[in-house]
């Protein structure tokens, strides 16, 4: 079994910066991918970054240049550094993880809203 609990997610103005952070607990389980997905009023789920075991990381062509994600694979902890915000960056962000099966875990979310 793998817990996931954010934190940082708040309100900002547009042009201003948030990290997020997330922290895995786990139970017999080995993560493998860690990344950062958002859901949007309306929206579906989507990508935002994630980061496998390597450091090879992805990121959603609407964030690339204005959001970094990195990773600390020991500690189980992943970050997401966004500047530049916008309005449309508007959503709840997720933690997710994977295992190596890649079966998916995620985290309860946290809200980030970007005034105009």
């Amino acid at each position: 079994q793998v817990q996931l609990v954010e934190s940082g997610g708040g309100l900002v103005q547009a042009g201003g910066s948030l990290r997020l952070s997330c922290t895995a607990s786990r139970v017999g389980v080995l993560i493998n991918s860690m990344g950062w997905y958002r859901q949007a009023p309306g929206k579906q789920r989507e990508l935002v970054a994630d980061i496998i075991s390597g450091g090879i990381t992805n990121y959603a062509g609407s964030v690339k240049g204005r959001f970094t994600i990195s990773r600390d694979g020991a500690k189980n902890m992943v970050w997401l550094q966004m500047n530049s915000l916008k309005p449309e960056d508007t959503a709840v962000y997720y933690c997710m993880a994977t295992d190596m099966g890649w079966h998916a875990y995620w985290g309860q979310g946290t809200q980030v809203t970007v005034s105009s």
